[in-house]
């Protein structure tokens, strides 16, 4: 049984599949949904220090963007967060801390091809988090 389901979002196009079909799998378990959005500390760190705060500013905006968009194709109440830190190990913990059943991502992010299968975060989270991850790919006709 799926009572809980966490949907984990960069914002980027190669997630909006991901959020559907996590929508779906919920809707049809009955399931209450929880978007995360994690804004990367590391990427913050390895950025010019005088650009940093204009960085952080920008990313908690989009991730409050990415997290309206699920709130959007949903047809029930999402409840959301935006974590800071290490999006693999934010993840995790916060899938821990809902009692999710499963989580949802997709298998690319906002940095795009550079891993042949699976995005590093996607990989990361099957290999860590303690439940079922569904990783979901964007499919070429996908807009």
């Amino acid at each position: 049984m799926i009572d809980n389901v966490v949907i984990a979002t960069d914002g980027s196009e190669s997630v909006t599949r991901a959020v559907r079909v996590a929508l779906d799998l919920a809707r049809r378990f009955d399931a209450s949904v929880h978007a995360l959005y994690v804004v990367d500390r590391g990427e913050i760190e390895s950025s010019p220090e005088e650009l940093r705060d204009e960085l952080q500013n920008a990313l908690e905006s989009q991730g409050e963007d990415a997290l309206a968009a699920v709130r959007e194709h949903a047809d029930r109440g999402v409840t959301t967060a935006v974590r800071e830190g290490r999006p693999a190990a934010e993840i995790t913990e916060y899938a821990r801390e809902q009692d999710a059943d499963a989580v949802a991502t997709g298998t690319r992010g906002r940095h795009g091809e550079n891993r042949f299968l699976i995005g590093s975060v996607a990989e990361r989270v099957v290999r860590s988090c303690p439940v079922p991850v569904l990783t979901v790919r964007q499919l070429e006709n996908d807009a």
